[in-house]
């Protein structure tokens, strides 16, 4: 299928725009590179015209948002991208060690399973609760924040804590 779809110059420079005030209120960074922003943010602007949400450019979609949850922006896959790597599976967030040039970006792995494997794991968290989940539960002691990743963040995405101020919850 070759769509034409339009985005104009306006739609991305205001998403740009929103995702910039988002990154810094939540304790992330947007990658330094304008224009390589734009382009993502072009990729992610069409795949909402095309079918319904802004699943991430650099994947592909199924189509169906329920089988795309993992992949819409900000996809499940940021923060421990963000945690081994530096930044997300397509580089449109990044850590402040990159921002400080203390950390290079490079490729990295895809780490988003088969889609029958997604299924697999979502039914089994479903079943067997808490004691289930894939990655430890960190909580901010300021705020309360939850979150599932392999590290806490950086900086709290509520009250701008620091990681330190972050506990194993689960």
């Amino acid at each position: 299928m070759n769509e034409d779809i339009s985005v104009s110059p306006d739609e991305i420079n205001a998403l740009y725009a929103k995702l910039q005030k988002e990154a810094e209120s939540g304790g992330y960074y947007l990658n330094p590179d304008e224009a390589f922003v734009k382009d993502l943010l072009k990729g992610m602007l069409v795949n909402e015209k095309r079918y319904g949400y802004r699943s991430c450019p650099c994947r592909l979609a199924a189509r169906e948002k329920q089988a795309d949850l993992d992949i819409i922006c900000p996809c499940d896959y940021r923060d421990p991208d963000l945690d081994k790597y530096g930044c997300c599976y397509c580089a449109l967030y990044v850590t402040g060690a990159v921002l400080r040039n203390e950390k290079r970006i490079s490729s990295i792995p895809e780490r988003r399973p088969p889609p029958e494997q997604r299924l697999q794991n979502r039914a089994e968290v479903a079943s067997g609760g808490l004691s289930k989940l894939p990655l430890p539960v960190w909580r901010c002691r300021v705020c309360g924040y939850l979150c599932a990743r392999d590290q806490p963040p950086e900086i709290c995405p509520i009250c701008k804590a620091k990681a330190e101020r972050f506990e194993r919850f689960i």
